[in-house]
């Protein structure tokens, strides 16, 4: 039985672990937080993604899957995945910390063994990694020789938070990056086995193209995001323009789509504005400005600004006021709030004397740790818009779809509310008498 190895027990890693874990592959999940460990252990995942605890339960049940802060049992696999985080230094440029790391222990575990492993590199990494970085230091820890007795491919995640291990078992595409044929053919044939005759179609590269890949691919989809809410910047100043009819009409163009089109606050999680920053450290390094890029983050950072203006112009001033805001997570299914518009959001409310009162039926506990006590956390949408002057509302959990105008009109002090994400029809709450804002969609003619 193939053996396989994962090195960091994030949402990439644990949904990786998990899933080959389910197929009947020996998994060693390492992390060196030993906390996460302990958590792991009894089968608590330590953040919440739908699917995750039933099967992280069920393999450590069958002993499929083993956690453990030690890398040395990583000496019997024949496949370690690099699957640690890569977080922003001070300037945008990537931080390859814990990849040098991962890299190191995994070298140091094989200098005893006779595996003839494959290293991949599942983390996002910046062109040159896996060649000048990974290679290198698996080569320099273990002693032992590439492409002779270990292996490096790169091969990047595209899973969506949320989504994570419907991602990992119907991926849309495997991209595999390599300089040696040996390593490319093992780690085809491991996906093919493990998706059977759902392969998708993949990829054989170089790793620098397999790294660029990856970051291409967000900084489009990014960037897709940005644009639509320029022009819903556009149609919320003109009269009977809304920005879902917009989407929908140049989302039917089959060069365009229409997924990634739907405006709202701005973009956020652990991985577009992460990625982003650093392709444009990236790009300046090597003596290029990359205007898109730079466009699409200046409009995502100041996208969320504007349900904050409107709130103010509406209440003729923020202090005093008490505003309820719905969602605090980055989006649906996910407690991720890292670059969530809801914390600088929320800041900016605070700022400007409000009191905020916030809910989110995943993200409280996270959100409380980087707000702290200046916001009421309410134990439910209807407990959060009570007596509140305005609503807006900024994660589309489903949760919050089945609210109707009533519940706002009965609840609110005032009728007041601002849709951050479209998930409410516009003409129903307003023939309820309720002042209704919504992101692209224009003063009524």
């Amino acid at each position: 039985m193939v053996r396989i190895s994962i090195f960091g027990l994030g949402p990439v890693g644990l949904a990786t672990a998990v899933c080959f874990a389910a197929k009947g592959y020996r998994v060693l999940g390492v992390d060196p937080d030993t906390e996460r460990v302990k958590l792991l252990q009894r089968g608590q995942p330590p953040f919440y993604e739908p699917r995750l605890r039933p099967l992280l339960r069920r393999a450590i049940a069958k002993r499929k899957l083993e956690i453990a802060a030690d890398p040395t049992g990583n000496s019997r696999s024949d496949f370690a995945f690099i699957t640690v985080g890569t977080p922003s230094n001070d300037d945008g440029s990537i931080n390859l910390t814990y990849v040098r790391k991962a890299a190191s222990e995994i070298g140091e575990s094989l200098r005893a063994s006779k595996r003839r492993q494959v290293v991949v590199v599942k983390s996002t990494v910046t062109p040159g990694t896996a060649r000048k970085i990974v290679k290198p230091t698996v080569r320099a820890a273990s002693g032992r020789t590439y492409a002779k007795d270990f292996f490096v491919c790169s091969n990047p995640e595209f899973l969506r938070e949320g989504n994570a291990i419907q991602d990992t078992q119907f991926p849309d595409r495997i991209i595999i990056g390599s300089d040696e044929e040996r390593s490319v053919r093992r780690l085809e044939n491991l996906y093919r086995n493990f998706h059977g005759r759902g392969t998708p179609s993949i990829i054989r590269t170089s790793f620098e193209n397999a790294e660029l890949i990856k970051y291409a691919n967000n900084a489009f989809l990014a960037g897709k995001i940005s644009f639509i809410n320029c022009i819903a910047n556009i149609a919320e100043r003109t009269p009977g323009a809304d920005i879902q009819t917009i989407a929908g009409g140049i989302g039917l163009d089959r060069r365009i789509g229409p997924r990634f089109l739907n405006a709202g606050l701005g973009w956020g999680g652990s991985c577009f504005p992460k990625d982003l920053r650093a392709l444009l450290s990236l790009s300046k390094s090597l003596g290029y400005e990359p205007a898109m890029i730079k466009a699409a983050i200046e409009t995502n950072q100041a996208q969320w600004a504007r349900a904050v203006e409107i709130c103010k112009q509406g209440l003729e001033g923020l202090q005093g006021r008490t505003i309820a805001v719905l969602g605090l997570s980055f989006k649906p299914n996910t407690d991720d709030v890292r670059e969530a518009v809801s914390i600088p959001l929320v800041k900016e409310l605070l700022k400007e004397g409000a009191t905020v009162r916030a809910y989110d039926p995943a993200a409280m506990n996270s959100a409380r740790s980087v707000l702290g006590e200046s916001v009421e956390y309410a134990s439910t949408p209807l407990t959060c818009i009570d007596g509140a002057d305005c609503c807006i509302l900024v994660t589309e959990w489903e949760e919050f779809k089945k609210l109707q105008p009533s519940d706002f009109v009965a609840r609110l002090r005032r009728p007041f509310v601002i849709d951050g994400r479209r998930i409410y029809n516009a003409a129903r709450f307003r023939r309820a008498g309720i002042v209704f804002h919504a992101v692209g969609l224009g003063p009524a003619e």
